[in-house]
């Protein structure tokens, strides 16, 4: 599998970045000029509100609703970042880590919020889910600080392991390492692609976050209320830290800032992959050149269509995702009804699962796929989608198909759905669903015609007009042209655009230009 990343900036719309997977599209993210709320940045945030029955607090994080705060959300070890806080904050903790703090006792997994803040109490907390809609941020005080190989946890000392790491031998080893060279009272999380890396690849990535950590004690000092303490990278650098592999054959970049930042940012933490970062520097728009725009366009719209006929039918509503998979004009030729739908629902599976990806579609998803009667096909069909979903990074959940058939989707959702608006204004009506009544236009030609040659002189015009258009008024001997003939003394020639809406129509002069009316 080839691997092409495509970044597309512009100071108006910020920046948008297309992961290809064999040249087709399979995500698109889109990271907002000054987006302040960004998953994983870190907030001084203020109690504003205790919520008894729903065991929640809402904080001020500088958002213009309050963000929300579940007791589930708090951590573990929420206490001993209250204390740490309070230390720092009146000055008397000058540890930049934490091995001079005793840790507190975990909290009780079924209390109470009430029991643990208070109203205007100051709280580091996490930015877990970006604001969607009427909603503003979802938080977590169970603060993490990501980089490429390792996780790094504070106020714990556990080191798990991804669970895609399925070897028990390289487990143990990286368990070994990391425990090694870890700091008191850190916890780490190894991820998946720490697989096989070695010692030296593992302890500078940990020492980058420790060196972050240090960052974030030191700026928790100084920063006001319901300001940032600290910020996740960019939207380009976070891909890049998450998915970058060997199988990345070129990232090409048309702004020559974030350019050179990502050549930077590789040539930290993969070198050998860094000369395949390119400067984008065509006079075509980047995402025209590689064939981009056009797959948004056909990716993004209600109607879907699949390669083999059959299509899906996307709808959202303020609860779930409905898609319905519809065969459409395929019909089964050697195979018999229930083998068609197979390979119907199989083929709609596979495009389900990077229609997921690249609308970043999140929550409840249900999906009708065509009636089968067979248990062994329902069991295939469901296998299959999970086998497509695999390389989804978000956190997902599939059902096997009910009674009626419908398989349900539960699928993280951390910010703002993806939506792309793939119709376009009609040129006839601007958009109105109306057009000049046919019956006018051809007052219309002849008022722009007698302008054209009596006011501006013009000889030798062409009149451009769609082909019904062209056939009037070359009907019959007497047709409008050979009255004009007589009425203007001059030959009018008239030319069919295929292409132009029936009441279009343009002049041209003598050199074959637009005649501006």
């Amino acid at each position: 599998m080839v691997k092409e990343l495509i970044v597309d900036s512009s100071p108006e719309t910020g920046t948008t970045i297309a992961l290809l997977q064999d040249k087709q599209l399979v995500e698109l993210n889109k990271e907002q000029v000054n987006n302040n709320y960004a998953v994983g940045d870190i907030y001084l945030g203020r109690i504003k509100k205790i919520m008894p029955g729903l065991n929640a607090a809402f904080v001020d994080v500088g958002y213009s609703k309050d963000a929300f705060l579940h007791y589930l959300d708090l951590g573990p070890q929420v206490q001993s970042l209250i204390k740490l806080t309070k230390l720092v904050k009146n000055g008397s903790y000058k540890d930049k880590l934490l091995n001079s703090l005793k840790l507190e006792k975990d909290i009780n997994k079924a209390g109470k919020i009430s029991e643990i803040l208070s109203r205007n109490m100051l709280l580091p907390v996490q930015i877990a889910k970006e604001p969607i809609s009427t909603k503003g941020p979802r938080l977590s005080s169970d603060l993490s600080i990501a980089g490429r190989f390792v996780v790094l946890v504070p106020f714990s000392d556990a080191v798990s392991i991804s669970k895609k790491i399925k070897s028990n031998t390289e487990r143990n080893r990286l368990k070994k390492i990391v425990e090694g060279i870890k700091p008191q009272n850190f916890g780490v999380i190894i991820r998946t692609v720490s697989e096989g890396k070695g010692v030296a690849e593992l302890e500078k990535d940990l020492r980058d976050l420790i060196t972050k950590w240090e960052s974030f004690t030191k700026r928790l000092a100084s920063t006001d209320p319901a300001k940032k303490i600290l910020g996740e990278m960019d939207r380009t650098s976070t891909i890049l830290r998450d998915i970058l592999t060997d199988e990345f054959s070129h990232i090409y970049i048309n702004d020559p800032i974030i350019y050179e930042e990502t050549k930077s940012y590789i040539q930290e933490i993969s070198p050998d992959l860094e000369k395949i970062v390119k400067l984008y520097k065509h006079k075509d728009p980047i995402f025209e050149h590689f064939g981009i725009e056009k797959q948004i366009k056909a990716a993004f719209g209600k109607i879907v269509n699949l390669q083999g006929g059959a299509y899906l039918v996307i709808e959202h509503t303020e609860a779930l995702h409905v898609i319905d998979v519809n065969s459409g004009n395929r019909t089964a030729n050697k195979e018999n009804q229930e083998d068609n739908a197979l390979l119907v629902n199989k083929e709609a599976a596979k495009e389900i699962a990077r229609q997921l990806r690249l609308r970043d579609m999140g929550g409840i998803v249900v999906v009708d796929f065509i009636d089968m009667h067979k248990p062994t096909n329902r069991k295939e069909l469901h296998d299959y989608l999970k086998e497509c979903m695999g390389n989804d990074r978000a956190k997902h959940t599939i059902l096997p198909p009910s009674k009626f058939g419908l398989v349900q989707i539960t699928r993280q959702r951390v910010r703002p759905e993806m939506t792309v608006v793939t119709n376009e204004k009609c040129p006839a009506c601007g958009g109105t669903g109306e057009i000049r009544a046919s019956i006018v236009l051809m007052d219309d030609i002849e008022s722009n015609l007698s302008y054209v040659l009596n006011e501006q002189n013009e000889k030798n015009i062409t009149l451009c007009v769609h082909p019904y258009i062209e056939a009037f008024i070359k009907k019959g001997f007497m047709s409008r042209r050979l009255k004009w003939f007589f009425r203007y003394g001059k030959w009018i020639k008239v030319k069919a655009i295929s292409s132009y809406f029936m009441n279009e129509f343009h002049f041209l002069n003598a050199k074959e230009e637009e005649i501006k009316l």
